[in-house]
């Protein structure tokens, strides 16, 4: 009789925990209207890659997903334009005058493709 129960328990807190442990998109639209909600939080975006630089050092690329646009600071070369990709990372202020946030962008830690590999230039 013990069994049982202790198996749906057991099923039931695996579940919880798996579910809790997925990250939601989060529009871009909603970051950028409310900046100081998301400041130094991890989001996840999903969008198309509207343009991209590629530096020395690092790398960065703009990601739109209809709801609006934003710069995301690459951890490696950045994707090329017109990817499709889901990047998780922090939401970081790009400058702040007098205490106003006057630009967002988004630190890379994650990035996945979508439709394809479309890496690095070549």
């Amino acid at each position: 009789m013990r069994r049982p129960a202790l198996l749906v328990l057991t099923a039931s807190l695996l579940f919880l925990f798996l579910t809790g442990c997925a990250m939601r998109t989060t529009q871009i639209g909603r970051v950028l209207n409310d900046p100081y909600r998301y400041r130094n939080r991890e989001v996840q975006l999903r969008g198309t890659v509207t343009g991209s630089v590629n530096a020395l050092v690092a790398g960065g690329y703009r990601l739109d997903d209809g709801t609006g646009h934003i710069a995301v600071i690459s951890n490696g070369a950045p994707p090329r334009k017109g990817t499709e990709v889901t990047v998780t990372g922090r939401v970081t202020e790009a400058a702040s005058v007098m205490g106003q946030s006057v630009g967002v962008m988004v630190r890379e830690r994650d990035r996945k493709y979508h439709g394809g590999y479309h890496g690095p230039r070549p």
